[in-house]
């Protein structure tokens, strides 16, 4: 959510509304009703993964690496040896302008294309440079989560009068992009309201058609104009621009803006025609209270994740509290022990972090043990905000941390409710066949602490692997012992000799023949194949492997791929500009074997 001018309903009934069907309109679409359903972890994510909010609000215009698209692709390597798995990306389609930070939407098919709103490029960069940063993060193994922004549109092109009593600002013909990609056009009567300057007035012509979560908070910090999904046009226009960016972008999911301003029933919709082959989603709906998450998330039938707002304001409060707070407040907290598989954890974001914003509520004060929380958690899927890990300096523990995730923390989770007191929670994993687990013990207190807890590690000798604690500790045969956390700080005390993975030999190679049938191609067009290693191009659509139409629509290509190495990949047109088409679909995936092997594959739309 962007931190917009907080609007309350009875703001909007003063500015003068009519409840007037809309002429214009088609019939409401009968959407299923949704379905409470057991959720299950999204498959786009891998395991212990680790997804960064790659951005802030008020990114700098350039970097010492050019723009924001191309700092990012310049820190693909660095991030996946920190242990990142997926990126999510900001808005990347036209504003209001070259400042604007993307969620002032005024042209979703907009990617840096178009000289429009005074600019080609957006805030963060132009099509071909945002294009080149997902291909140096999928050339990482790095998932990409594009920020959708669904709700409104902003700075039209031409005045209008809606409802035959407001001249506002609600004309959308997109001018300087002339069609291309789409030609929907947007009037007066596809939104239900509008916020129109100078003054920022609201003027209302129809019923917001998103239900009143939560006593009716959803009727705050709106902006713009309020889209109506209530009218089956912008409804299926809407499911056809998330298909395009997803092609366009190659993109592995999406982070959905301000949830409770769309009707939930077109939102799941809109999941079900989108978010398919394994891609991830992930809402934003900002709900403090734990019951209001919960009905959200059975409203949307385990469809999508949520972000942990009650755990962001847990933390905010321990944050708040600087060692006043009870940190038994940590046990079996929010959204996130509720409903592990469908929540995204995070400390700080774009929005909390934002000074004078709605939602402005930083944790300035023991952040990394919020962060030692999530990242060591079995439950919930951790987002670590950029800001944090570059602009703040905290990026050398989140990576030791991210690190320790990856090679300790799995296996049985167990609350220790009887240790935890007023300044010390302890959490421990047992751990599994190939990894040794972790006992982790967080400190608000003014001085360092010591704990006699009985953890899953029997007659183990254990290091605290931040480097916050020297020494060793060694348990008895029932896996007891005393472990120290130092003052207002943390400690993550893992068992020595950890137990490693076997990989099977990656020596050789196998020649590997693509074939796949393709036939929507005119003269100058070719079909590739890239993937995720250098032999594939390293997810980069210039290094791809050009395919023989010889026995068109086949396209076939052989390459020598490193023996039991596994690969992704995917197919790509491409023509002499260099314009690229992405096929859809998930990413294909394969271990290369033996001496020779073929792959027969259909283009996935």
């Amino acid at each position: 959510m962007l931190s917009k001018s907080t609007v309350a309903l009875a703001g909007l009934l003063t500015a003068g509304t009519l409840l007037a069907g809309c002429s214009k309109e088609t019939a409401a679409p009968a959407y299923p009703t949704p379905q409470a359903t057991a959720a299950s972890p999204q498959n786009a994510t891998v395991a212990n993964g680790v997804m960064m909010q790659g951005f802030y609000w008020d990114v700098p215009l350039s970097t010492p690496a050019g723009t924001w698209w191309q700092n990012l692709g310049a820190k693909a390597t660095e991030l996946k040896a920190a242990g990142i798995t997926a990126m999510w990306i900001p808005p990347a389609y036209k504003g209001s302008g070259k400042n604007d930070v993307g969620y002032g939407v005024y042209d979703r098919y907009d990617l840096g294309e178009f000289n429009q709103k005074g600019t080609v490029a957006t805030r963060y960069g132009t099509i071909g440079q945002l294009q080149s940063a997902i291909g140096a993060l999928h050339g990482q193994g790095i998932q990409v989560y594009e920020d959708m922004v669904m709700n409104h549109l902003t700075s039209a092109d031409n005045q209008e009068l809606a409802n035959n009593q407001y001249n506002v600002y609600t004309s959308f013909t997109y001018p300087g992009r002339n069609n291309t990609y789409s030609n929907y056009q947007w009037h007066w009567y596809n939104f239900s309201a509008t916020q129109q300057a100078p003054n920022n007035g609201w003027y209302q012509w129809a019923a917001y058609d998103f239900q009143p979560y939560a006593n009716g908070d959803a009727y705050d910090n709106l902006l713009g104009s309020e889209i109506r999904y209530n009218d089956i046009n912008n409804a299926n226009e809407t499911i056809g621009w998330g298909n395009w960016i997803t092609t366009k972008l190659n993109l592995d999911g999406y982070r959905l803006d301000a949830t409770k301003h769309i009707q939930t029933t077109y939102l799941n919709r809109w999941l079900d025609a989108v978010k398919t082959n394994g891609r991830f989603a992930v809402s934003e709906a900002w709900f403090r209270n734990l019951q209001d998450m919960n009905n959200y998330a059975a409203a949307t039938g385990g469809r999508t994740s949520l972000f942990d707002v009650p755990l962001h304001y847990t933390f905010a409060d321990m944050s708040n509290g600087n060692g006043s707070w009870d940190m038994r407040g940590l046990q079996f907290a929010g959204f996130t022990e509720a409903n592990g598989a469908l929540s995204v954890s995070f400390v700080d974001n774009h929005d909390t972090d934002q000074t004078g914003g709605a939602l402005f509520s930083p944790v300035s004060n023991l952040k990394m043990l919020a962060y030692a929380y999530i990242l060591t958690r079995e439950k919930g899927y951790p987002c670590v905000f950029y800001k944090d890990y570059y602009e703040y300096g905290l990026g050398a523990q989140l990576k030791k941390l991210m690190q320790v995730r990856q090679a300790n923390a799995y296996g049985a989770a167990t609350e220790y409710t009887s240790v935890n007191d007023a300044d010390v929670y302890a959490y421990s994993r047992a751990g599994d066949a190939s990894h040794k687990g972790l006992l982790v013990l967080l400190n608000d207190g003014g001085s360092s602490r010591s704990k006699g807890i009985t953890t899953p590690f029997k007659s183990a000798t254990l290091t605290d692997q931040t480097g916050n604690v020297s020494g060793t500790v060694t348990t008895n045969a029932s896996g007891y012992a005393t472990f120290s956390v130092p003052a207002r700080g943390y400690a993550v005390w893992v068992p020595t000799g950890a137990t490693t993975t076997m990989l099977p030999p990656t020596s050789g190679t196998t020649a590997v023949t693509f074939n796949v049938t393709y036939s929507n191609t005119t003269s100058g067009q070719d079909v590739y194949v890239v993937g995720s290693t250098a032999q594939l191009g390293s997810w980069n659509a210039a290094s791809a492997i050009k395919l023989s139409g010889a026995a068109y629509p086949k396209w076939s290509g052989t390459v020598n791929l490193t023996s039991n190495t596994a690969v992704q990949y995917k197919y790509l047109r491409k023509d002499a500009a260099g314009n690229v088409l992405w096929e859809g679909g998930a990413n294909r995936a394969f271990t290369p074997s033996g001496t020779t092997t073929t792959r027969t594959d259909t283009w996935q739309n």
